[in-house]
């Protein structure tokens, strides 16, 4: 039934089409904004952030602090996504996060303020954890390589057998001794397997099961508008190849899997 499940996303990143997108396919699916959690990131690479800030906020939906509303809000100096000083992602981050900046109003950085670093909801009688990166780390990288530990502390911490993660934008789901972690993924950029479409999740609470699904948007445009904007060339051009420009922040079992189609376990 459809109130025993969950709707979760992450990383916009100022992806206004595909968040729009996002929107459309939810109302199809007949989700209530209270069952959708985006899990941060709204603001990001692409060219449309208060836009897409703003499709977000009116659409009512849970929606946690990334590390890149979080940074806003506060007025940091750089995304505080983790990257290595000096590496491909953080020399980038120089043009698109000053653009964020500006382009972000003063209001909004205020009212992302207000947005939890993590949240336990309640859903249909369930207990679900969500966090952006780790729990005491908003932007550390979690993949599915990524030690089953450190990933059942979070679930014990949180008191919740089911977490829904996102920052690392790749999407997989694992079954822990403690609990199933699930990471939706992100609408922003593609999963660098090689395809234009991006990914979300449903998730089953009653049978703990997830259903990884991906769609199509207006990646031409979002892709147009990144170049007008003069942002990043490697990050448009990723809308267009479905490859990242470079794997700095994965490990090795993710660097293998760079442009092979999503296959997910039951």
């Amino acid at each position: 039934m459809l109130e025993d499940k969950i709707l979760v996303f992450g990383g916009p990143y100022s992806n206004l089409q595909a968040t729009q997108k996002m929107y459309e396919i939810t109302v199809e699916l007949g989700f209530e904004p209270s069952q959708i959690i985006c899990t941060g990131d709204v603001v990001g690479y692409c060219a449309q952030p208060q836009e897409t800030i703003d499709l977000v906020k009116s659409w009512g939906i849970h929606w946690l602090a990334g590390n890149v509303e979080q940074q806003l809000a506060t007025g940091a100096e750089d995304c505080g996504c983790n990257f290595d000083e000096g590496s491909r992602c953080s020399n980038f981050s120089q043009t698109w996060f000053p653009y964020a900046q500006i382009h972000v109003s003063e209001n909004a950085k205020e009212e992302m303020k207000t947005l939890p670093e993590n949240l336990v909801l309640e859903i249909s009688g369930y207990k679900v954890g969500v966090v952006h990166g780790g729990l005491d780390d908003i932007s550390q990288f979690i993949f599915k390589s990524t030690s089953p530990e450190v990933k059942e502390e979070i679930l014990d911490r949180l008191g919740v057998d089911i977490v829904v993660a996102g920052h690392s934008g790749i999407p997989f789901h694992q079954r822990l001794e403690k609990g199933l972690w699930v990471n939706a993924g992100v609408i922003g950029m593609p999963a660098n397997d090689g395809q234009q479409e991006v990914w979300f999740a449903i998730v089953d609470l009653k049978t703990k099961t997830v259903e990884h699904r991906s769609f199509s948007y207006d990646w031409k445009t979002a892709k147009a508008l990144m170049e007008q904007a003069n942002l990043p060339a490697a990050y448009s051009k990723t809308l267009e190849t479905g490859l990242w420009d470079n794997m700095e922040i994965l490990p090795e079992q993710e660097k293998l899997e760079r442009g092979k189609p999503m296959i997910f376990e039951a």
